[in-house]
This record gives C-alpha cells, sequence and structure tokens, in this order.
C-alpha cells in the first residue's frame, strides 16, 4: 500500500535530512580558504610567535594555508574589532590574549562586546607573570619584600608596562590581596622598566618570564616568586606565591583562538580538535615552553568559561584600584 504525506510533512523531512546533512558537509569542505590568525600586536612579539608556531603546524594537519595577519593598534583592540566584524565562516581567526578580557572594563566604548561577538575555540595556554627584585635588594623572599613594604606604606615603587597592562594590573591584584601600599610607575613598555629596576630606581616588577630570565640567569635580577599554582620549567628554582605566603594569587599573559559569533559550531568544532592536535607537537610544545609558556589546553566550553571568569576577575581589580587605560 503505497503511503502518501501530506506536503507539510514532506516539508519537516526534508529540513530534518538538511539539518543532518548540513555538519558533514561543513566538516567535508571546510576550509574552503586560506585562514587567516589576525595578530593585534606586531611581529615578533610573544603572541606573533604563539600563532606562527601553532598556525604552521595546523597548516600541515588541515593541508590549508594558515596566513598571519598582524593588526596592532588601540591595545589591540584594532585586530579584534576586525575579526569580530569578519564573515562568520571560520577562515578568519583572532589570536587572542588576556587584554581580550581586561579591555572589556578598561575601555567604555568599544566598537565591539567580547563576551557577544567571539565564539572560543581553544586556549593554548599560559605564561604565569614573576616577580624580581635587584641584586641589591634588602628583600631575599616575598615574604620579606611583602614585610618591608608594610613597614614603609607609600615607600616602595613598583614599574609598568603602561596604565592596565598585564604588570600593573598584576601588582594591584597582589596589593589588593596582601594590604600592602606600593606606588606605580608606569612606561611605555618592560625594557625601560626593567632597566631602572637594575639601576636601582624601582623596588621590584611583576612581568612575563621571557623579559627577565637571561637577567635572572646572569644575576642582574633576582626573582622572588612565579604567579602559578606549580613552578615553571623556565626558572625550576623560583618558588611560587603561595610557597611565598601568598596563596590564590595567580597572574599570567594567556593566548587563545577566537573566531566572529555565528561560526558554525562544526567550523569550531574542526578548529578547536586541530588547535589540540598541534598543541600535542613536540616542536611546538618546546617552541612554546622557551617562551615561559605552559601548554595548557582548552576546548571551546571550558575556554569560554575560563575568559569570562578572566573578564569578572580583573574587572574587580579594576574597579577597586580605579584603574583607567592610557
Amino acid at each position: 500500500m503505497k503511503t502518501i504525506l501530506s506536503k507539510q510533512t514532506r516539508i519537516r523531512i526534508l529540513a530534518l535530512l538538511a539539518a543532518f546533512a548540513a555538519p558533514a558537509a561543513i566538516a567535508q569542505g571546510f576550509p574552503s580558504k586560506p585562514i587567516r590568525i589576525v595578530v593585534p600586536f606586531p611581529a615578533g612579539g610573544a603572541v606573533d610567535i604563539v600563532s606562527r608556531t601553532v598556525g604552521q603546524r595546523m597548516s600541515e594537519q588541515m593541508g590549508s594555508p594558515f596566513l598571519i595577519d598582524n593588526r596592532p593598534g588601540a591595545n589591540a583592540n584594532l585586530g579584534a574589532d576586525l575579526v569580530a566584524k569578519s564573515a562568520p565562516d571560520g577562515t578568519t581567526l583572532l589570536m587572542g590574549a588576556n587584554g581580550l578580557a581586561t579591555n572589556v572594563t578598561l575601555f567604555k566604548d568599544l566598537p565591539f562586546d567580547a563576551r557577544r561577538d567571539f565564539a572560543p575555540v581553544a586556549r593554548v595556554g599560559y605564561a604565569p607573570l614573576v616577580l624580581v627584585v635587584a641584586p641589591a635588594s634588602p628583600a631575599k623572599s616575598l615574604k620579606e619584600l611583602i614585610a618591608l613594604a608594610k613597614s614603609e606604606p607609600g615607600a616602595l615603587n613598583y614599574g609598568s608596562a603602561g596604565n592596565g597592562s598585564s604588570q600593573h594590573l598584576a601588582t594591584e591584584l597582589l596589593r589588593i590581596q596582601t594590604g600592602i601600599d606600593v606606588v606605580h610607575v608606569p612606561y611605555k613598555g618592560g625594557a625601560p622598566a626593567i632597566t631602572d629596576l637594575m639601576g636601582g630606581r624601582l623596588a621590584f616588577f611583576i612581568t612575563n618570564p621571557v623579559e627577565i630570565a637571561a637577567h635572572v640567569k646572569a644575576q642582574r635580577l633576582r626573582a622572588l616568586a612565579v604567579a602559578s599554582p606549580k613552578r615553571i620549567a623556565m626558572l625550576p628554582e623560583v618558588p611560587t606565591f603561595a610557597e611565598g605566603g601568598v596563596p590564590g594569587y595567580d597572574a599570567s599573559v594567556w593566548w587563545g583562538l577566537f573566531a566572529p559569533a555565528k561560526t558554525p559550531k562544526e567550523a569550531v568544532a574542526r578548529l578547536s580538535a586541530e588547535t589540540l592536535k598541534a598543541l600535542e607537537d613536540a616542536g611546538v610544545r618546546e617552541k612554546l615552553s622557551a617562551l615561559g609558556a605552559v601548554v595548557d589546553p582548552l576546548g571551546p566550553d571550558p575556554f569560554d568559561k575560563f575568559f569570562k571568569e578572566e573578564i569578572e576577575k580583573w574587572a574587580q581589580v579594576i574597579r577597586k584600584s580605579a584603574i583607567h587605560a592610557d
């Protein structure tokens, strides 16, 4: 007996078949053109190196070109805005860093909403910040530095790469957690701050390990603590903040890939899987380790959770310290 289906029923069946076929079609045909990773920082920096290292390996895996597009400017907001407004087809990605989370609160009139306009793809990893002092500093440990700061409120100063930088926010977090009273001295970049620290014009500096590792090994600086749950391979002799008497203190620079919002979930899932696969490669891990990075990948959902937690965590620090971007 021949079954006659109504027009409405046929339409429903065709819609269901299309829904099931779509993911397979996207998976088989993606990517249909080269993938561009927008780096909102100049070439040669840590974010650029991370992007090129991971992108090259993903290109080899996927058999598709990966192009690095450096778009520095406006505190990394220029490149982020470009990706936020790109076609959501999975072929334009942003290599975001911690500033993507802190800029949400630091800037009041951004042309994009980082919480709404991006789809987290995968976190690559992070590099915990390190607190350093000059060799002549009377503080031989983190506990001694904190005790010194409390004994002389307002007498110790610290450097940063500018208002709202990771160094500034990390030190304000330390100030809030320990109750110390220290004076902020902003610089235009980390290099001049390190120079003044070695010259005795700053009391301490919290920054990423790549900037100071060579100075520490040459004994031009003394590292007192690393802001990570565990000691890091680059500076294995340096204790954690928890070991130094400040449990729960965590401050790092991190990197991760974002796609424009509304990018098909299948494309995001494919990109995430390829990113995680690339991070298993020994050569990739070795290059990232040389940057002081801890390779700690996260897929879309846990990375999204991490990103939103970072926004809230640093928003509290920014508001309590009344920090404004330069």
